[in-house]
């Protein structure tokens, strides 16, 4: 006996859920898509990537292993999703969502090619696609030709609309609580993982009772100290604190794929004469570079403006990397706007509805007096004559020399 094995379906099950925007935030996301689209001859947009996917949506994949892609066309926007995530897709999908199976293999570009068709002009991702997907999607939609959408999209993601900055200020405040409870946590022989645990409980539960209808996912803390504060993304450890340490507080709130976050430097009881003055040092380039985000100013002018301050005071060969980036749909696993980046080569002019941060680091290596890395981060809101700083935890000695 032989059973028919489908190549895809629809599993439609229960009702849509709420998404993080509106039908009415997704239209107007799709229809600025779709003039891109057309300007550039595009027939069909093929996404593989989580952050454009979530972005046109609301859709936030988990992979592990298996493709995802959105297909849109001038009249449709479809999800294409693994089997093994059932309904889920098409709830939380603004459109149409397509399941493909595994029965056999390459179903994923099966179900791609029936919503995109063959011969078409595609619109892809050039920095997402791997070489073997990308042969996959020449053989099975034998396109007439490609269109690398990448930097089109990530242009049109860095200019946020007014519900995406009032979900940005929420999460800066979630940021903001898991600070205030890590905070409550500094003490001498308190382990680095259960400062983190801490402060990343407050905000996913700030986070539920802020949006009760959302899925909850990818909240962390990288709490660091000691030697483990020289690099910005060390991840956390089981080392107790000591008095006198220099501190590094790293919250990250993730709502809906909207990443913020919140970065202080502290010391625990006690901080030396030579920490200071770089604490210092750090802190007045960050005020420094708060003043210089405004319409108007390009990228590599402000990150121009910050090294001089730091050479000036011979501190610029502890500059670790560039002093902010954009807020989105981002995380540390996927996406980011590049092109909105404070750093040398990046000429982007900053624009009324941007959101960047601001974030000098210096490290200093173990044995320099003042060794340690210093970072601070504020998330700011460019606005007609200047910016709004929406992070509301102190930065500074005066607030964060505790325990």
């Amino acid at each position: 006996m032989t059973t028919d094995r489908p190549q895809s379906y629809r599993i439609h099950n229960g009702e849509k859920a709420a998404l993080p925007f509106t039908d009415a935030e997704y239209a107007q996301r799709l229809a600025g898509l779709r003039q891109r689209m057309a300007e550039h001859g595009v027939d069909a947009c093929v996404f593989t990537s989580m952050h454009n996917i979530a972005y046109y949506s609301g859709f936030l994949y988990c992979s592990f292993g298996r493709p995802y892609g959105l297909v849109v066309t001038p009249g449709d926007c479809v999800t294409v999703s693994a089997g093994i995530d059932a309904g889920q897709p098409w709830r939380r999908s603004v459109g149409d969502n397509v399941t493909y199976t595994d029965w056999t293999r390459d179903n994923f570009w099966r179900a791609v090619r029936d919503i995109a068709g063959t011969g078409a002009v595609v619109g892809l991702e050039e920095d997402h696609l791997t070489l073997q997907q990308m042969g996959k999607l020449q053989a099975f939609l034998t396109p007439r030709s490609a269109v690398d959408m990448s930097g089109i999209c990530m242009a049109q993601r860095m200019r946020k609309s007014a519900a995406e900055i009032a979900l940005i200020r929420a999460g800066a405040a979630v940021a903001d609580a898991g600070g205030y409870a890590i905070r409550e946590m500094l003490r001498e022989g308190v382990r680095e993982i259960d400062v983190a645990m801490a402060g990343r409980d407050a905000m996913e539960l700030e986070i539920a009772e802020r949006f009760p209808e959302a899925e909850y996912r990818d909240t962390w803390v990288w709490f660091q100290s000691g030697l483990n504060t020289d690099g910005a993304h060390n991840p956390v450890t089981g080392r107790r604190l000591q008095r006198g340490d220099i501190l590094s507080l790293n919250t990250f709130p993730m709502i809906s794929g909207y990443y913020t976050a919140l970065e202080r430097t502290m010391f625990l009881g006690e901080v030396d004469a030579a920490s200071l003055a770089i604490w210092e040092a750090n802190v007045a380039a960050h005020e420094l570079g708060i003043s210089l985000l405004k319409p108007g100013a390009s990228c590599a002018e402000v990150t121009s403006a910050i090294n001089a301050f730091f050479a000036e005071r011979d501190l610029l060969q502890y500059r670790t990397f560039g002093y902010g980036h954009s807020f989105g749909v981002l995380s540390h696993y996927y996406g980011r706007e590049a092109g909105l980046e404070l750093r040398e080569d990046i000429d982007t002019v900053l624009e009324p509805g941007m959101v960047i941060s601001m974030e000098p680091m210096l490290t200093l290596p173990q044995g320099m007096p003042g060794a340690g890395g210093y970072r601070e981060h504020d998330i700011l809101v460019i606005t007609e004559d200047g910016n709004e700083d929406i992070t509301g935890y102190p930065f500074g000695p005066g607030f964060n020399v505790v325990g």
